[in-house]
């Protein structure tokens, strides 16, 4: 089977010939496996089955280790490379956000996809939008302001938030007239414990506008995926609902995985499952080892699973950690 095809069989419930994995990276951790196996081209050595793509939205370095993304962000770089934090926040005065000019979305950000799945025919497509809602409202807003503003200010709240997925929805025209399979969206909405906002209103302001934006993708007969860091169980089903189908990263961290892939796993896909808190900082490369295979074994059984790290393989994880993982994925 191709690892396109594998995937797609994962998102049907289905077991394939081998689990389909797919392992993400933080910068320093890809930069030690590029020194160990002499190349960058790290994705396709180690056998990894997505093919993860976006607009061309361009961030720019506007003072040493301090990035703007097309949103006018500044993110503070220095300690964290891949994401960082806000520097400010651009609408911490709501009157701010009436005269807030959002990006512009040109056909030519999207120009150079069909070539990339081209050259990559094997690999399953998918189109990504990160900071999809929540999270672009408080990089804008702030978090403190807009847990807040949920409370005292639902029309401030839902106008912001409103324009975001109005400003989405049109990246989304785009994408899903590109020869991909699915739409992946990322948006933290947990804690280790529960939802950071609560289900209340996560329920009234997040999840009627992440429907709109999941059904257009359904509509085209496409996938979606989403990604939320944290304990959010108990709005599973509410994302059932609204049409998800790959669920990521699915940390054991924060919930019983073998219970959940027991109780949704007729519904919902999932991708993730291996501990970045515990058993890839922690253990050793035998203890690794033994997770690898016991996720494939308990997750795996019956497909509807991509097994990853639950988040991108942090910088603290050992060079000997990495390998034992990749090595366990490889030869199944």
């Amino acid at each position: 089977m191709t690892k396109r095809e594998r995937v797609v069989q994962a998102l049907k419930h289905k077991e394939s010939d081998i689990t389909p994995y797919h392992i993400n990276f933080t910068t320093p951790v890809r930069e030690k496996l590029v020194e160990y196996y002499h190349t960058k081209e790290i994705d396709a050595v180690i056998g990894n089955h997505f093919l993860d793509l976006e607009a061309g939205f361009q961030w720019k370095e506007v003072r040493t280790d301090f990035w703007q993304d097309h949103f006018g962000v500044v993110w503070d770089r220095s300690i964290d490379k891949d994401i960082g934090n806000p520097a400010e926040y651009l609408l911490s005065d709501k009157n701010q956000l009436d005269q807030y000019q959002f990006p512009e979305i040109k056909p030519e950000l999207f120009n150079h996809i069909p070539n990339v799945i081209e050259k990559n025919q094997e690999l399953f497509p998918f189109f990504s939008i990160g900071f999809s809602l929540f999270e672009r409202a408080w990089t804008l807003r702030g978090m403190e302001n807009l847990m807040l503003d949920m409370v005292t200010d639902s029309v401030f709240t839902e106008t912001l938030l409103d324009w975001i997925v109005e400003f989405n929805l049109k990246v989304i025209d785009q994408a899903i007239g590109l020869p991909i399979q699915m739409v992946h969206f990322g948006d933290d909405w947990g804690q280790q414990r529960g939802l950071l906002m609560g289900p209340k209103y996560w329920r009234r302001y997040i999840k009627p506008r992440l429907s709109r934006m999941y059904q257009k993708v359904k509509e085209k007969g496409l996938f979606v995926s989403i990604h939320s860091c944290g304990d959010i169980e108990e709005i599973i089903p509410d994302l059932i609902e609204i049409g998800v189908d790959l669920y990521n990263p699915f940390q054991p961290e924060v919930t019983d995985i073998v219970r959940i892939k027991k109780e949704y796993g007729n519904k919902l896909s999932f991708w993730g499952g291996l501990s970045t808190q515990k058993v890839l900082p922690f253990g050793t490369p035998e203890e690794v080892k033994k997770e690898v295979k016991r996720l494939i074994k308990e997750i795996g059984a019956g497909g509807g699973y991509v097994l990853s790290p639950a988040h991108s393989t942090p910088k603290d994880v050992p060079l000997a950690n990495v390998l034992a993982m990749i090595e366990i994925l490889q030869n199944q």
